[in-house]
This record gives structure tokens, sequence and C-alpha cells, in this order.
């Protein structure tokens, strides 16, 4: 990959659109993304890493105004204040994404027992139309 990469090139990479990835800049969700002499935004590695874990983040629930407030503590830097709050919400995220998990889970058997229960009864009542 080249040492940077257009807006259109990043939303390609991301997934998210040029309108999401300028919205994600304007409110601070990522930082401000260096622009060439022409004032076109020029993506980098780790802008597209970053956008790549609150992709991950967003696809596991949470929420914008969380993600803001860990995208805050970032630019903090390795203060012990920000790490250990960041290490805190991801905790808790964790947290609540293995019950999240568990209860699909749970749900995933329900479902499977139901679906077996039909296709039981389906060949049930194929045999006496055939009797």
């Amino acid at each position: 990959m080249a040492t940077t990469i257009t807006i259109q090139q990043a939303a390609t990479a991301t997934g998210l659109s040029i309108h999401t990835l300028r919205y994600y800049e304007k409110i601070g969700l990522i930082d401000p993304v260096p622009r060439q002499s022409n004032q076109h935004r020029m993506y980098r590695q780790e802008d597209l890493i970053w956008i790549g874990f609150l992709l991950r983040l967003r696809a596991t629930g949470m929420s914008i105004q969380k993600m803001l407030r860990y995208a805050e503590l970032r630019r903090l830097g390795e203060q012990i204040g920000s790490v250990s709050e960041r290490k805190v919400m991801l905790e808790q995220h964790t947290v609540a994404l293995e019950a999240e998990l568990l209860e699909l889970q749970e749900t995933l058997v329900i479902l499977r027992d139901k679906v077996a229960l039909y296709a039981d009864l389906e060949r049930k009542l194929k045999a006496t139309i055939d009797a």
C-alpha cells in the first residue's frame, strides 16, 4: 500500500462512506487527517488502523459517545489516567460483549432445537401423506 491514500481509497478500504469519514473527523472520533497542498485528505496507515479499531468497537455495540471519550483519552497519550481509563472502558465493554455472546449462544441453542423439532414434525407429516 502507498504511504498515504485518498479519502476515496480510505472509504473503500474501511467500508465507510466519504461522508462518514469526514463526519468522524469533524466530531473528533478520528484525528485531523493530513492534507496535501490542494487540501485533499491523505490517510496514513495509522489512520486506517485506528479506524479499523473504531469499526470493531462500533460493530460490538459501543456508542459513539463512548468511542469519542476513548478517542479523547487516546489523544492524551501514555499518561496513567488516560491508560487506566481506556483499560477500564475496554474491560467493561468486554464484559458486556461476553454477556451478549452468552445470550446469543443460548438463543442459538433454542433456535436449533426448534429447527430440529420442525424437521422431525415435517418428516412425520410427510410419512402420513405417503402412507
